[in-house]
C-alpha cells in the first residue's frame, strides 16, 4: 500500500485522537465521563479511536513499555529464539533465563487493563448516546461495540495465555468509588469470556471499510475470525478453529504476495499486503518503537543458532535461502533483529521512518492454525499441503523439509511448529505456539516445551531448568507484587510463593 494514500488517513485520526485526549487522560471521577463527553456519535466514534490510539501509545501521563512491546516480550522472550543484545536489562536477561521473580517489571499488566478499561467504557456508555444524538444510528453503534469487544478479547486473551489467571473486568471504572480488590478468574473461565466476547463481535461487525488502512488496522469479521481460530486451537476446540479459519480462507480477500524480490518489503516495510489481516498502524507520525530495541540500543537480537536451526542454511549454495531468514528476520553475523527495521533487504529504515506495523494476525499465521486444527483433527495429509504451499511460497531449503506420512500426527505437529517459527519469528508468536503445543492432552508434550528451552540454556543451569518446567504453574508469569499490595483479593501463582 502506497504510504502517500495512508498518510492523509491519519492525519486525520490524529485530529480525532487529540479531540479525545481528554477522554483518555480521564480519572475515575464521579459523573465526569458520562457528563463530559457521551453525548454525540463524534464522542463514541473519538472514544474508539481513542483504543485504537492506546494499542500504539501510553497516554502522556504513563511512562512505561507499551502494548507492543509487551505483546513482543510475553510471546518472544522464553520461545527459545531471542538472546539479550547488550542494552538489555536485567528483567528481561532473567525472563530468557527462566529466573523469573514477582518483582520482575515485565510482570507488569498495567498496560492491558487501562485499554481494556477503555473498551468497557466504550461497551457500557456507547448505548446511551442512540438516545440523546438522534443521528447516531443502531448500525454505527454495533460497528463500534464490535470494534471494543474484539480488542478486550484479544487483550484477555492475551492475559490468561501469560499469567494464566486474572482478574475478569467487564464493567468500566467510572467512579473512584468503585470496588477495585478483585480476585483472579481461571484460565477457562477467561477463554470462555473470549469466546463469548468474539461471538457477539462477530455479530455485529463489518466484513469491510472504505479504505485499504482501515481494513487492515480496524477491527473486521475477518480479524474477530483469525482470533477465534487462535482461541479455539487453545481450548482444543479443533472443529470450531478450522470453522473459523475457513471464513477467513473462503472470504477471498487474503493471499500470500508470491514475489521473492517484493515479499519483505509489501509485507513488512510498507505493510497492509493482501497477507494483512490486523496490524498496528504505526506512521512517520507516530514511530514505532522497534528501532531502538532493536537496532539504536539493542535489547534483543536473534538466538545465535535461529538462522541455522529455524531457517537453514545450504552450504553448498548459498544463493538457495528462505526467503525469511536473512535480512528479513535477521541479519547474519551480527544477529540483528531486522523485520520491523528493514526498508528492504540492503537498507534499513532511518530512525524517522521507523513505521514498520506490530502485525497481529496475517493470512500465513491462519493457514497455519488450520493445518494445525487438521492435524489434530486426522487429517495429516490435508495438514501437509498447506505446510507445502508456505513453504513453496516462501522458498524455503530442502534441508528443512520433512518427509512425514499423513498418520503421523506427533510429527506432523512439530512439523507445523517449525514452520510457524520459520514464518512468524519475532511477532510475539513463538512462545505461545510452544505452549500452546506442549500443554495438548493435558501435557502430553511438555518435553516440546522442555527441548526448546534447554536450547538456548547455559549448560550449568539446564537441570535447573528442566526442573522448574516439569512444573505447569512455571509456564506463567507471576503477578506482580505491586498488584498484590494494591489488590488484596489476589492469590499468588503458587509457583512463585
Amino acid at each position: 500500500m502506497n504510504k502517500r494514500i495512508i498518510y492523509p488517513l491519519v492525519f486525520i485520526l490524529t485530529l480525532i485522537v487529540q479531540s479525545c485526549d481528554n477522554y483518555l487522560d480521564l480519572k475515575p471521577e464521579d459523573g465526569t465521563v458520562r457528563e463530559e463527553f457521551w453525548q454525540t456519535k463524534e464522542d463514541v466514534q473519538a472514544a474508539v479511536i481513542g483504543v485504537y490510539s492506546s494499542l500504539l501509545n501510553n497516554p502522556p501521563s504513563e511512562r512505561g513499555l507499551t502494548l507492543a512491546e509487551h505483546l513482543f516480550m510475553y510471546g518472544e522472550l522464553r520461545g527459545g529464539m531471542v538472546s539479550p543484545g547488550p542494552f538489555a536489562q536485567d528483567d528481561q536477561r532473567d525472563v530468557l533465563t527462566t529466573n523469573i521473580l514477582p518483582s520482575n517489571s515485565i510482570a507488569n499488566w498495567s498496560v492491558f487493563y487501562r485499554i481494556i478499561n477503555y473498551c468497557n467504557t466504550v461497551i457500557d456508555l456507547a448505548p446511551d448516546v442512540l438516545e440523546i444524538d438522534p443521528t447516531f444510528t443502531e448500525t454505527q453503534l454495533n460497528s463500534y461495540l464490535s470494534e471494543v469487544l474484539a480488542i478486550r478479547a484479544y487483550l484477555y486473551f492475551t492475559l490468561a495465555r501469560t499469567f494464566k489467571d486474572v482478574p475478569l473486568k467487564l464493567e468500566a471504572t467510572l467512579s473512584d468509588k468503585q470496588n477495585f480488590q478483585i480476585p483472579a478468574s481461571s484460565q477457562e473461565e477467561i477463554f470462555a469470556q473470549v469466546i463469548e466476547d468474539l461471538q457477539r463481535a462477530e455479530r455485529l461487525g463489518v466484513e469491510e471499510y472504505a479504505t485499504m488502512p482501515e481494513n487492515k488496522g480496524r477491527i473486521t469479521k475477518a480479524a474477530i475470525q483469525a482470533m477465534q481460530t487462535d482461541v479455539y486451537l487453545w481450548t482444543e476446540n479443533y472443529n470450531e478453529a478450522l470453522t473459523a479459519a475457513n471464513k477467513v480462507i473462503n472470504s477471498g480477500k487474503f493471499d500470500l504476495v508470491s514475489s521473492r524480490t517484493q515479499w519483505f518489503n509489501t509485507v513488512y516495510a510498507e505493510g497492509n499486503s493482501s497477507e494483512s489481516i490486523f496490524e498496528f498502524q504505526y506512521t512517520p507520525q507516530n514511530l514505532n518503537p522497534f528501532y531502538s530495541i532493536f537496532l539504536q540500543r539493542p535489547q534483543y537480537l536473534a538466538a545465535p543458532t535461529v538462522l541455522e536451526q529455524v531457517f537453514g542454511v545450504d552450504f553448498d549454495d548459498p544463493e538457495n535461502k528462505d526467503i525469511r531468514g536473512e535480512r528479513a528476520s535477521l541479519v547474519p553475523g551480527t544477529n540483528e533483529i531486522y523485520k520491523f527495521t528493514g526498508l528492504n533487504r540492503d537498507v534499513r529504515k532511518n530512525l524517522q521512518e521507523s513505521d514498520t506495523h506490530w502485525f497481529v494476525y496475517r493470512y500465513a499465521d491462519v493457514l497455519l492454525m488450520k493445518a494445525e486444527a487438521l492435524n489434530e483433527l486426522n487429517r495429516g495429509a490435508e495438514a501437509l499441503e498447506i505446510v507445502s504451499e508456505i513453504r513453496e511460497a516462501r522458498e524455503a531449503i530442502q534441508q528443512t523439509e520433512e518427509q512425514l506420512g499423513p498418520e503421523n500426527k506427533s510429527g506432523i505437529r512439530l512439523y507445523i511448529l517449525a514452520e510457524r517459527a520459520r514464518e512468524l519469528a519475532f511477532e510475539g508468536k513463538r512462545w505461545f505456539d510452544v505452549l500452546r503445543n506442549a500443554r495438548k492432552e493435558n501435557y502430553a508434550n511438555i518435553d516440546i516445551l522442555i527441548g526448546i528451552a534447554l536450547r538456548s540454556a547455559p549448560a550449568n543451569q539446564q537441570q535447573i531448568i528442566t526442573a522448574k518446567l516439569q512444573d505447569p504453574n512455571s509456564h506463567y508469569l507471576p503477578i506482580s507484587e505491586n498488584e498484590l499490595i494494591t489488590n488484596k483479593a489476589l492469590v499468588q501463582n503458587p509457583f512463585y510463593k
